[in-house]
């Protein structure tokens, strides 16, 4: 059962009671990550979510890992581009406790200077990590690839430049301007009564007020045409290319997703069988969709060696074109449906799932997705929205792309990626013209 509340100061509750398990889950939402920052602050939202577990005005940081561990529960959070969550899974009996520990972090952490200064080399090794890791240096640059300068392409943890810049005043003054109940959204999920868990939810967070607002309001940046390589002394060539998607709110993300599913979405997908399958030509390859606020773009992962490059290029090229000449058949739309609605279901099936879900579409949606409804708006899907949907998304073909390795001619890649592909050569030779 799902209760939706909105206190005086503007914070949105959403509460599912789940009544037949023994625990709870409860995250606090905030709207802000690395697409409300600038150059010169980029990384302040992910520092600050460190920043919250070092220390409040009652308990030290060792003090906020074990009261929840000692109970046998876990707390953590993240950043991401569009959100920061700060969440606890614990026993239904230490409800109360999971709240006061949150509503600690955010209204009574000290950001002790020395503690700031020690968090800077954390989160500077944090970046070196993943340097050394070059799908997260390929998600960064395919970023800046697709969208610019727009804050949406900056990354979540920041440069070193920006997070040795950071000062305890800077902070103080970003939280008051941007961790506002207006802002926020309180998901719980599990085993709870709904009247005692609202009125702990006004105790703790009742007098929340930021005199201060900045009510988070994205851009609408455009999918742009680039392709980036960075070099790196490794194995293989990593790879993204982008395909123009569709933003978070939008209702066609449901025939999207099944179009997603049946390209490149699994070990039965047209370019795994293709690629991987059928020609050997590499380990990993898959597609997965990223919306956000006000845009979106479908992503082509591969990881390969770089000699291979041009040639399965082509190949994804070629299967876009076919999968968007043949289209689906009545068949194959109603497997994908089944496929999408199993993953749904099974991705539901713990307490804390079911907080990320709920408060995720709370914060940017302003509503609650049912599981029914889904399910429901799954099933709705057509032959005619797959059409329609593949028109502004596949069939415009890669529109940018980004590469992480040791060596690669981008200038003919560009060139490969921008011609258009003659698959009814009589001579049986597959060619760009």
């Amino acid at each position: 059962m799902y209760n939706l509340f909105k206190l005086d100061n503007g914070l949105r509750v959403v509460l599912e009671n789940i009544d037949y398990v023994n625990s709870v889950s409860v995250g606090l939402w905030v709207k802000n990550g690395s697409r409300n920052e600038n150059k010169n602050n980029n990384g302040i939202s992910h520092f600050i979510e460190h920043m919250l577990f070092k220390g409040t005005q009652n308990r030290s940081a060792l003090e906020i890992a074990e009261c929840i561990e000692n109970v046998g529960g876990q707390i953590n959070a993240f950043t991401g581009k569009e959100s920061t969550c700060f969440y606890i899974k614990a026993l239904d009996s230490h409800l109360e406790l999971a709240i006061d520990v949150i509503a600690d972090m955010l209204f009574n952490s000290k950001f002790e200077p020395q503690d700031i200064k020690k968090e800077k080399g954390v989160i500077i090794e944090e970046i070196n990590m993943g340097e050394d890791l070059p799908e997260d240096v390929l998600a960064d640059l395919h970023s800046k690839a697709s969208w610019g300068d727009d804050p949406i392409s900056l990354p979540i943890l920041g440069t070193i430049d920006t997070v040795n810049s950071f000062n305890r005043q800077q902070i103080l003054d970003y939280v008051e301007k941007y961790y506002i109940p207006q802002n926020s959204v309180l998901s719980i999920s599990g085993k709870f009564e709904v009247d005692n868990t609202l009125n702990l939810i006004k105790r703790y967070f009742g007098n929340w007020v930021s005199h201060n607002k900045k009510v988070t309001l994205y851009s609408k940046p455009k999918i742009l045409n680039n392709h980036m390589f960075k070099k790196k002394s490794i194995e293989q060539l990593h790879m993204t290319l982008g395909i123009p998607g569709i933003d978070m709110d939008n209702e066609d993300m449901y025939a999207l997703s099944i179009l997603n599913s049946i390209f490149g979405g699994g070990a039965s997908s047209l370019l795994f069988q293709k690629i991987r399958e059928e020609k050997g030509l590499c380990y990993s390859i898959y597609s997965y969709i990223s919306s956000f606020e006000n845009t979106g773009i479908i992503n082509i992962y591969n990881s390969l060696n770089s000699k291979y490059c041009e040639n399965v290029i082509y190949m994804i090229k070629e299967e876009i074109y076919k999968f968007t000449k043949n289209g689906i058949n009545n068949k194959k739309l109603e497997v994908a449906k089944e496929q999408l609605k199993g993953s749904y279901i099974l991705g539901l099936e713990s307490t804390s799932s079911r907080m990320f879900s709920n408060g995720r579409s709370m914060l940017f949606l302003n509503k609650i997705k049912v599981p029914e409804d889904i399910i429901a708006k799954i099933d709705s899907v057509t032959s005619d929205d797959i059409n329609r949907v593949m028109d502004y998304t596949f069939k415009n073909g890669i529109v940018n792309s980004a590469f992480v390795g040791d060596d690669i001619n981008l200038d003919n890649i560009k060139n490969l990626i921008e011609k258009d592909i003659d698959l009814f050569n009589t001579a049986g030779n597959k060619k760009f013209v």
